[in-house]
């Protein structure tokens, strides 16, 4: 019976990788550096559904499906590993709110709902983007624009990404809670 709750919380979690991919597709990228990360949607929402390790293991599967369907962007092996692998995978760190999360729709607190949901969001957001921050500082920085220092233009790239993400999931993710609570919890049936 254990067994066949962890693997359907596993494939679960590749679902909602898949469906992270999928959202990456769409057009919300300016430039070369600027992009709003849809696909943080579905990984943030699985996180908080199923906690911080099946989280984090669902964003590694986004990172790692990049590969298959030619979205990497390689420079070296080491920025693969940091932008592709360590990157998303700290995505799902917005599990760290999930019991939290949990609580508050049990005692039927939707005002704590929305903020654990936003806390999360954020940061999720910031665990993934710090790595692409170091990755700028590492990689990226000769295609530094007008003579900007490797830091400032990766902290300004890498800021302004990660907030405009953190932002519209947070929206999206409130406006779910708001009108379809029962996403973020899980009611396991037997069988």
């Amino acid at each position: 019976m254990q067994r066949k709750m962890v693997l359907r919380v596993w494939i679960e979690g590749t679902i909602f990788a898949a469906i992270a991919m999928a959202l990456s597709f769409l057009p919300v990228r300016i430039g070369s550096s600027f992009e709003i990360s849809l696909g943080m949607i579905p990984i943030i929402l699985y996180s908080l559904r199923r906690g911080g390790k099946a989280g984090i293991l669902s964003a590694f599967i986004w990172g790692l499906l990049h590969f298959p369907l030619a979205q990497v962007y390689y420079l070296t092996v080491f920025q693969v590993i940091i932008e592709y692998i360590l990157a998303f995978g700290f995505a799902g760190f917005a599990g760290a709110f999930s019991i939290k999360l949990q609580q508050a729709i049990k005692n039927d607190n939707k005002r704590k709902g929305r903020f654990l949901i936003v806390r999360a969001v954020f940061l999720g957001t910031f665990m993934r983007y710090f790595w692409h921050f170091i990755a700028g500082i590492l990689f990226w920085g000769s295609f530094a624009f007008g003579g900007m220092s490797p830091v400032a233009f990766s902290f300004v790239m890498n800021g302004l990404s990660g907030l405009a993400t953190a932002i519209v999931a947070s929206i999206v993710l409130v406006i779910l809670f708001n009108v379809q609570e029962h996403l973020f919890i899980v009611k396991e049936t037997s069988g």
